[in-house]
């Protein structure tokens, strides 16, 4: 499909046509023209970026689990995946509808812009207070589980940690996304490919370090009685503010209104991830977990919201919701046709999938200078670490083209209802292949050991 763009400027005078201009673009794929090399050199650069803040999340997370608040109440490792998930279900989406509203021109004018950034503003604040709060009823629901008793005091450190760490994370890295896509928009830079791996990278490193400094304050004063519910109580009274700023918005209050399912579900896809880091950090055979978990599902999470993205981008500038251009027509494509067409939301899957391995390679390294022998360093973890890298993104890949194509045919928005799900499935994706790298390399460790005692126990005396 060949697309011709016509862009026209009018020059007035009063109400007088004093001239115009026009300008012609045509491209052979269906979308502005955009080669590999431009995606690659604009994508590389914040993916390595957000891969070394994930790092020091990893290494971040790596020590405070240590931290008494942490030992005492378990939860706490429970609640890091949905509350670090929360990048991408409130972050990353901003940054996925701000990065369409700037390409489609909704943000040109002033007045526009502004009205934009306070109601998006003023959404995830309201997002981040609710979520927050149900990400920790879901962690003490799944810690029941192993449990007879429940501590009051530890249920109240926990809910009062959840809020205030997802509030101000919401509110530092919303902030930042508004002025990188503004940035990226005037530098003429495509956001799609920016914004979101940088809410993410920073998404992680500010949430860990914040939820860490949060708690052990919290825990520091766990004498006072009234401080955990005050806090808890002041951000719930504040919601109703953040609503009616939202309300001037009608696009987002009608998220407000019906975009909760994918938040929701996505935070307790995302506590099941949470669950199997609890249970296998503090084992030997899984030494190391801690470091690579949020590089794993960070990396993950990233590329596929860059994809998602582009592909909502895509059919906002090209189509009208409900409507699927011709080449998109099925629901259930060929995984041939993701990733090795000439189109461009396959050439832009290619990339993505091409930085996967030399992209860990070049952090699982880092983490090993940083950590030294603390770091298992074997060659077979190495490959099946990759492998289970290359696995994660090539099924999320895939299911960001099924899941955008099916959101758009309902006339829904993939900003808002694919990006949470994505996220949320590339954490637990990422927990569970990588906890499975763990064992299986102990596995294989353990059967080579009993190899070589048997051989010396049947050795000539």
């Amino acid at each position: 499909m060949v697309v011709t763009q016509l862009n026209l400027e009018f020059c007035f005078r009063g109400k007088k046509l004093r001239g115009f201009s026009c300008e012609l673009t045509r491209s052979p794929h269906g979308v502005l023209p955009e080669s590999f090399f431009t995606i690659m050199c604009q994508v590389v650069v914040p993916i390595l970026l957000s891969g070394l803040c994930m790092m020091a999340a990893g290494l971040v997370m790596n020590t405070v689990q240590h931290w008494p608040v942490f030992v005492e109440v378990k939860d706490l490792l429970t609640l890091v995946p949905p509350l670090v998930g929360l990048k991408g279900n409130l972050e990353m989406t901003l940054a996925s509808r701000l990065s369409t509203a700037a390409n489609t021109g909704q943000i040109d004018d002033p007045q526009e812009q502004h009205r934009v950034i306070s109601s998006n503003l003023a959404l995830i604040q309201v997002q981040a207070t609710v979520v927050g709060l149900l990400a920790a009823v879901a962690a003490l629901l799944l810690g029941a589980v192993s449990r007879e008793e429940v501590d009051i005091a530890k249920v109240e450190l926990l809910c009062a940690s959840s809020v205030l760490t997802a509030f101000l994370a919401a509110f530092a890295l919303g902030v930042l996304m508004i002025c990188i896509v503004i940035g990226a928009r005037k530098l003429g830079v495509n956001p799609d490919n920016i914004a979101t791996p940088i809410a993410a990278s920073l998404g992680d490193l500010i949430t860990l370090s914040i939820l860490a400094l949060v708690s052990s304050f919290f825990y520091r004063h766990k004498d006072n009685r009234y401080l955990t519910p005050l806090v808890c109580l002041s951000f719930a009274a504040l919601t109703p503010v953040w609503v009616l700023i939202a309300k001037q918005s009608p696009p987002i209050m009608k998220i407000l209104k019906f975009g909760w399912f994918p938040i929701i579900l996505a935070m307790v896809i995302s506590s099941f991830g949470g669950l199997i880091l609890s249970k296998t950090i503090s084992k030997q055979q899984y030494k190391g977990m801690a470091v690579f978990t949020p590089v794993v599902c960070g990396v993950g999470g990233n590329l596929v919201a860059i994809q998602t993205s582009r592909i909502s981008t895509y059919l906002h500038m090209w189509s009208t919701p409900g409507v699927l251009p011709l080449q998109m027509k099925k629901f259930w494509p060929n995984p041939c046709s993701t990733f090795c067409t000439s189109e461009i939301n396959s050439m832009s899957a290619r990339v993505l999938l091409l930085l996967v391995v030399p992209g860990h390679l070049i952090f699982f390294y880092i983490i090993y200078l940083v950590q030294g022998q603390s770091v298992i360093n074997s060659q077979t973890f190495v490959v099946l670490y990759l492998l289970a890298g290359l696995i994660q993104v090539t099924i999320l890949l895939y299911l960001a083209e099924v899941m955008v194509r099916l959101t758009w045919h309902q006339a829904l928005d993939p900003d808002n209802h694919c990006i949470p799900y994505l996220t949320g499935l590339g954490d637990l994706l990422g927990t569970s292949l990588l906890a499975l790298c763990f064992f299986t390399d102990w596995l294989l460790k353990s059967k080579a050991e009993l190899g070589d005692i048997s051989e010396l126990a049947s050795g000539p005396p």
